[in-house]
């Protein structure tokens, strides 16, 4: 079922992204489901099982991991709940099917803080709720599958009486198509005929391999904030303290009755003692543990009260440093590949929180172009995501930065409205301490760092940051992909078109005429300083007769150009 869903999904990527409503070269839903999807599949492959809940899980963790953009995080919260409703059986009956529909649209609904009829939501929701009615007179999976996907289908097509703008431009929600797709594998998973061999059939696509590209500091900042620029400088044998590298499951179902009740916040307490780098993942009846130890008689004993231990690990990290140092490759950290630098190993085995001590403060970005980049790391912020309209970061994108960075307290800054979920799904999923500044464009990710100060708590730098993030008016001119009518406002393929905030509100097949008209909305309630970040198609003839117009205009205005050589977008523009 999952690999002819995700089969079907792939082939229709493109028809989901041109669903999406705005005619702006971000439209991305089928593209950011696909590569959710294809996560899922990857590592429902690395695991197979003929059990359902064990395949059910291993397609959920992949999916989990790879979510993109909204509309892949809301996927990836589906199935994490369908998961969790079938995790104990081996087979599953249409009653237990529909229950795990159910179960994964109350999962998804709680991840999303303010739900949107009319979406990917009201498709999944709709589909369930019928599902858990039929399952009460009907036996069979197959015929629940085929309710499941008609039911799906229906509720899409009323998507547009629930959401205006989608009436507005007359397409169905392109998140709810998408599932819908999916649905449809399921079922022609369970009526066509097997002889077709499904796992050859379903190819993952090439750019879904590999994470993006993420800017590091610059070996100036890196010195600034007292990081050895060698992996082989970063410490010496002996100042590994906690030199037990534990890895092992605690598994309740195994001790009966004789299991004490599992409470995890004392457990991580115990293991604090005499230890760092912890991470307690409680799933129903198994207990995921690591942790890094200098006594590990302690740690296997206070464990074994909670279930009987299994698949137990324990490495001493000391002895791999001694291995290291003897064959010392003389590599330096700007030599590392950044998924090296991501994944916190450099040369020494051993991530960055136990190498470095910890600044007090992280602050990770996503941004798209060099230009707006370098921006970032100008300021205080440590590492740069590459993503934006048209390749957003996965949840384990955020995780494998948050990982690699050694900080006491880290914020996020999507900077796109399509990363946030992404964002506040890696830090529900991680053990630091961080902080999600909900910034939906690159002007608001820019103030929210200007606002962020080193030594105030993290409860007022996320106050500050957010509260100057909200004060921007952020604009930004594209291309349209094609002919529509928003607001009243016409617009043909091919036109420059200005958006204010999440409202556009000019076409015009000139650029500097689009610029000028957003511009003047955007300046219509007054302003002291704009920011203009030029694009990969700007020219410095068309930045210098925007900048006086402007001047003209708005005389007392203050104007600063950046390069922010970002794709797609020639101009961004930001009001204070």
């Amino acid at each position: 079922m999952a690999l002819l869903g995700a089969e079907l999904l792939q082939h229709n990527a493109e028809r989901v992204n041109a669903l999406n409503v705005f005619p702006v070269p971000d439209g991305d839903t089928g593209t950011n489901m696909n590569l959710t999807m294809s996560s899922g599949i990857r590592e429902l492959r690395s695991k197979p099982s003929e059990h359902v809940g064990k395949a059910a899980e291993a397609l959920s963790k992949g999916l989990l991991m790879g979510a993109r953009g909204n509309s892949g995080v809301i996927l990836s919260q589906l199935f994490r709940g369908f998961s969790k409703s079938l995790s104990t059986l081996g087979e599953a009956s249409a009653v237990e099917v529909a229950a795990a529909f159910q179960h994964g649209v109350d999962m998804a609904y709680k991840a999303v803080v303010k739900p949107v009829e009319g979406t990917i939501l009201t498709v999944a929701r709709e589909a369930a709720k019928h599902a858990v009615q039929y399952a009460r007179r009907a036996t069979d999976v197959t015929d629940l599958m085929v309710e499941v996907h008609r039911k799906a289908h229906e509720a899409l097509q009323r998507t547009p009486d629930q959401l205006p703008v989608l009436k507005q431009v007359g397409v169905v929600d392109s998140g709810g198509q998408g599932l819908v797709y999916i649905y449809e594998g399921f079922v022609r998973s369970l009526t066509e005929s097997e002889s077709g061999g499904y796992q050859e059939l379903f190819q993952l696509p090439s750019e879904a391999a590999l994470p993006e590209e993420v800017a590091v500091p610059s070996a100036a900042k890196a010195e600034r904030r007292g990081e050895p620029s060698s992996a082989q400088a970063l410490l010496s044998t002996e100042d590994i303290e906690f030199l037990y590298d534990m890895e092992f499951f605690i598994n309740r179902t195994r001790s009966g009755s004789t299991a004490m009740f599992f409470d995890e916040s004392a457990y991580k307490k115990i293991l604090e003692r005499d230890g760092d780098s912890i991470l307690v993942i409680t799933d129903d009846d198994i207990i995921k543990v690591h942790v890094h130890s200098r006594k590990p008689g302690d740690v296997l004993n206070a464990s074994l009260p909670y279930g009987e231990l299994t698949d137990i690990h324990i490495l001493n990290m000391r002895e791999q440093h001694r291995d290291i140092v003897e064959h010392d490759t003389g590599a330096s950290v700007a030599d590392l590949s950044s998924a090296e630098l991501l994944a916190g190993q450099a040369l020494t085995g051993v991530s960055p929180g136990q190498v470095f001590e910890q600044a007090p403060y992280g602050i990770i970005a996503v941004a798209m172009g060099d230009g707006i980049a370098d921006l970032f790391l100008g300021s205080d912020v440590d590492t740069v995501l590459s993503g934006g309209q048209t390749m957003n970061p996965s949840t384990e994108d955020f995780l494998m930065a948050i990982d690699a960075l050694s900080a006491e307290h880290i914020f996020l800054l999507p900077n796109n409205g399509n990363i946030i979920l992404a964002a506040e799904q890696a830090a529900e999923l991680s053990d630091r301490n961080i902080t999600v500044i909900p910034t939906r464009t690159i002007p608001q990710g820019l103030a929210a760092v200007l606002a962020f100060k080193e030594d105030e708590t993290p409860e007022r730098n996320g106050a500050w940051m957010k509260s100057a993030a909200e004060g921007v008016i952020s604009g930004q001119v594209t291309k349209a992909v094609r002919d529509t009518s928003i607001d009243g406002v016409t617009i043909r393929e091919g036109d420059y078109i200005g958006i204010k905030e999440k409202a556009i509100v000019v076409s015009h097949a000139d650029l500097l005429a689009s610029c000028q008209g957003l511009l003047g909305s955007m300046l219509a309630d007054g302003g002291d300083l704009l920011t203009v970040l030029t694009g990969d198609e700007s020219t410095d003839e068309l930045t210098s007769a925007i900048c006086e117009w402007a001047e003209e205009q708005y005389p007392d205005l203050e104007i600063e150009v950046q390069h922010g050589g970002q794709p797609l977008y020639p101009y961004l523009f930001a009001v204070e």
